[in-house]
Formats: structure tokens, sequence, C-alpha cells
């Protein structure tokens, strides 16, 4: 028995809105979408909504003959029952999404048989389980599940959602028949208007777009712009933003990038797995290079990690209300900066301010959060004794720390770490991976400005454990050595172009070092001084 396949679409996305009315080859993404995984003869219903909104849609699909069933606007799985109040509970499902234009008729019969052979009541084919692109998409299941879901669930999220309910219910098994690709990596939905320019690229010149297979797509797609540079998803590596908003590091000579390089370092971040871009109030421009970057629909791709004013200028006496007034400008023009009504996670970025003016600031921080402004609440720190005083705060969930290599000071806080971890949600990242881009060079002169005596000793050994450890470089050991941290969540790395960028998404990836090689760094790593550890104390 042939499923049937019912496709959601509605205008109101808020990233790309009407995006399913946007053409492709000049037919409508909705109209082509249901073309697609009709081109076999299944039968497919275009499930909208009966708001005034998709009134333009619901004519749209009737001048292509296609069949429309309207529902409930805000509830997505009653709208797909309803769409099917004709069949019986044993009808086969489909679900289907009108910004997925890959899958076509033949795809969705190999999953169909999958589904059939297997017994199951609930099969997903997405992403890098099925080996195929995210957005390459489909569900299958039951009819009778899918009523019962609407029956007895009351939760908003399987309402949106449509399937949650079932895959509680019944578990989720993935269509894995060609797992082996390995395109699961790849991205061909149309989310924002990057998105719509990347599939509009790979259906050009497409003579037939409804017949068009969809893995010679998938074939066109692996070239295209905004994929991944690797199969795998660089989750440790936090894209440090100080670069785009000031000249920073002393090995730092081409200046800040321009604003359209920036946004496109921002973007491969973002489409490699990087969970978080991290920014300051201080660091010059940067928090307005990624607001613009994340304009036009890359917003919530990832989250934005910004930090409080110095405060430099607030008076050493200050009562609450002064106080909470200069928090209350800071926190306000970072949400202009990043054009965003909300700040997902906001950092102090001196640790002092735990405790400064009586709590104040803290206090401040709290009471935004507590109104929505803010997500989570952290604490840049530069000192153990600050990591400590940090750590000792319930409501930090995030905190930021230097950490290299050759960094020996945090040995004795690391059960501190662990111990605060495990008892609540505490996100750590390190920073100065590189030491502001000191263990990356060769120059004596630029050891000696971070007051390393013996620059050549230092650089010998780092060059010995490049090999004793088989690295590819000072910046991959020292990426390795950071990322088999077990307590480090994320590590911040700045670039200034996209070849850097390129080249730390592929190091991230790699495997850590082993314990034993963990041991032998450890154990054999030249001590520098506070003097050479701390940026704060370097010559000037």
């Amino acid at each position: 028995m042939r499923g049937v396949a019912v496709l959601q679409a509605r205008t109101t996305s808020s990233r790309l809105p009407a995006k399913v009315m946007l053409p492709i080859n000049g037919i409508p993404l909705a109209v082509l979408a249901a073309r697609r995984a009709a081109n076999t003869g299944r039968e497919v219903v275009v499930a909208t909504s009966d708001d005034s909104s998709d009134d333009g849609l619901a004519a749209l699909l009737a001048a292509h003959g296609l069949v429309c069933h309207r529902g409930s606007l805000q509830n997505t799985l009653s709208r797909v029952v309803d769409a099917l109040s004709g069949y019986s509970d044993q009808t086969i499902v489909f679900r289907l999404t009108a910004d997925n234009v890959f899958p076509d008729g033949r795809l969705l019969d190999e999953v169909e048989e999958a589904f059939l052979t297997s017994g199951l009541s609930y099969m997903c084919c997405n992403g890098v389980p099925s080996g195929l692109p995210y957005g390459m998409s489909a569900e299958v299941t039951y009819l009778g599940l899918l009523r019962e879901a609407n029956n007895n669930s009351h939760d908003p999220y399987d309402h949106e959602h449509v399937t949650p309910y079932v895959i509680r219910k019944c578990g989720s098994v993935a269509f894995d028949k060609y797992r082996s690709i390995g395109k699961g990596h790849l991205r061909c939905t149309v989310d924002c208007l990057d998105d719509y320019l990347v599939v509009q690229e790979v259906f050009a010149g497409v003579d037939d777009p409804v017949s068009v297979s969809s893995f010679e797509l998938l074939e066109r797609l692996s070239s295209g712009r905004y994929q991944p540079v690797t199969d795998k998803a660089a989750t440790k590596l936090v894209l440090g933003t100080a670069q785009l908003g000031i000249s920073y590091g002393i090995t730092n000579v081409a200046g800040k990038p321009a604003l359209e390089l920036s946004r496109e370092i921002v973007k491969m971040a973002i489409v490699n797995g990087v969970s978080y871009l991290d920014t300051a109030r201080a660091y010059g421009d940067s928090e307005i290079v990624i607001g613009r970057s994340l304009q036009g629909g890359w917003q919530g791709r990832t989250k934005v990690i910004t930090k409080l004013s110095p405060l430099a200028n607030c008076p050493e006496d200050a009562g609450p209300g002064i106080v909470s007034a200069f928090v209350d400008a800071s926190v306000y023009e970072s949400c202009v900066n990043l054009n965003s009504p909300r700040l997902d996670v906001l950092m102090l970025h001196r640790s002092s301010h735990l405790h400064d003016w009586d709590g104040a600031v803290w206090s401040s921080l709290q009471g935004h959060r507590s109104r929505g402004r803010i997500g989570e609440l952290g604490v840049s720190v530069q000192s153990p004794v600050e990591l400590i005083s940090a750590l000792a705060c319930e409501d930090v969930a995030y905190i930021q720390m230097p950490l290299n290599i050759l960094d020996w000071r945090w040995a004795s806080c690391i059960p501190r770490i662990l111990e605060a971890k495990a008892s609540r949600k505490l996100v750590l990242h390190v920073r100065s991976a590189f030491l502001q881009g000191v263990l990356l060079s060769t120059d004596p002169c630029v050891w000696a400005t971070a007051n390393v005596e013996d620059a050549p000793s230092v650089m010998k050994w780092l060059k010995d454990m490049v090999q004793y450890c088989g690295r590819r470089s000072v910046l991959d050991l020292c990426v390795g050595y950071l990322s088999s941290q077990r307590w480090v969540d994320g590590v911040v790395v700045g670039v200034e172009t996209v070849e850097q960028m390129s080249a730390n998404i592929n190091i991230f990836c790699e495997q850590g070092l082993t314990d034993a090689q963990l041991e032998e760094v450890e154990a054999g790593r030249p001590m520098l001084t506070e003097k050479s550890l701390n940026p704060a104390l370097w010559r000037k």
C-alpha cells in the first residue's frame, strides 16, 4: 500500500517570510516540493493554515492544481491529522515540509519500502544518521499514531513538531540505506535567504526540476556555497571575534578584516558546527560586526556570548541606582549592536564585578535575566583565585578562562571545576589558546615581549612535542592539548581570514591527544612565570 504525503507549508516563517512562495526555476518552493514528492504517482496533500496570512498561498496552490487543506496555524499536528480525515488508521503517512525541495518520489518510495520491511512504526530520513543532507528529509509513520498523539498530547511542542509523541512511544530509527555516502553534514533546507540562494544555484540549469533525481541535486550541492568543509562538526571551536572588531594580538599585522570578510568568517563558522561566537562590549566594533553578519536569517543558528562593559567610568562610590544605570546602558547597547532583543549569554568582563559595589552589578544582571533580557550569566576570569570565586556562585552558568599548553596554573582548580559541573549546568570555555599568538611565533622578539627569557628552548620543546604527539604543527598541538581536556567545553580562537577559519575547523575536527601524550606534555613542559602567562604583565 503506497502511503500519502502531507506537506506542511505556511507563509509566516520568521527568518525568511513567505519563503514557500519564492521561485526555484520559476516554480514556487511549496509547489516544487509537492510535485517532486508526487513524481512517482504518490498522493500529496499540502497542509497550510486557515489564517488570513496564508490566503495567498492557498490560492497559489489551487492555481497549480494541488490538493490543499487549511487548518490550525499554531497546531500543526491537528492540521496534518485533519488533512487526512477520510483515511484509515492504517494509512502510511509521510510528513514533509515545503522548505525542503530535495526529496523526490523515488527517495520516498525507498524509504517506504524500508519502513514496511522493518516492521517499524516510525522512521526518519535526515542528516548524519541517514548519510543524507539536512533538508533531504522525510518522516514516515501510521495515521493512527498521529491521531493518538493529537488526542492525547497537550504539549505545544508536540503540536508544533507533529511527531515527538510518536517518537517517544515508538522510538526513532533512521533510514540508513545511504549512510555510507557520508553526506549528512551538508545542508539543503531553505531557512534563510542564503539557504534559498544556495538551493537556487543547485537547481540552476536543471531542465526538469520536478523530475531531477535527489541524488543528482546532491552532487551539485556538494560543491555549493555555505557547506561544511569537513564531514565532522567543530563542536569545541568557539569563534573569538575580538579580531573582527579591533587589531588584536601582538602577532596581528593585517588589522581587523573588512565587514564582508568578517561575514564570511562568521557564516563559515556556523555551517561547520561552531556553537558559540564570543565577543564583548570592549572589542571595538565586534558586536556590530556580529549583528550584521547574522542578518538575513542566521540568528538562532549559534549562540552569542558577549561581555559587560568594564565599567571603567562608574564611580567607585556609586550607589545601586547609578551602578544599575551603567549596567543597563551596556546591556541595551549590546542588544542594539547585535540586533537582538535578548542576549544569549552575558559575562562579566571583570570577575571583581561579582562583588564590587556591594554586588550591585550582579544584582542588576540577575534582574535582566529574570525579565528575559539575558538568557544565561557568566564570568570571565584571569586567575585561579577568580575562578574559585566564580565557581562558588550558583548563578554563574558560563566561565571563560585563559589556558594553553604551557599554562600550569590551573591544575589545583580542576577538582573544583568537575565538582561544580556535576552539581549544576556549567559551560567552561578557555581562551588564549596560543598565548595571543606567541606560541605560534618563531620570532625571538615576540617571545621577548612576553617576558620569555629562554625562548629557543621553549620553541624547541614545542617542536619536539609536535613530533612526539604526531601533530602537524604547533597550532595543531596546542588545539589537540586543549580539546583533550574533558572539563573544557570550548576553545575560543580568533581568526582574520577565511583560510585561517577553514584551517582551524579542520584541526578541531581531528582527534585530541592520548592520555599518555597529555601526561608527557604536562610532565615535561617548560615552566613559564606569571609575567609570561599573563599578557597584562607583558612589556609594552
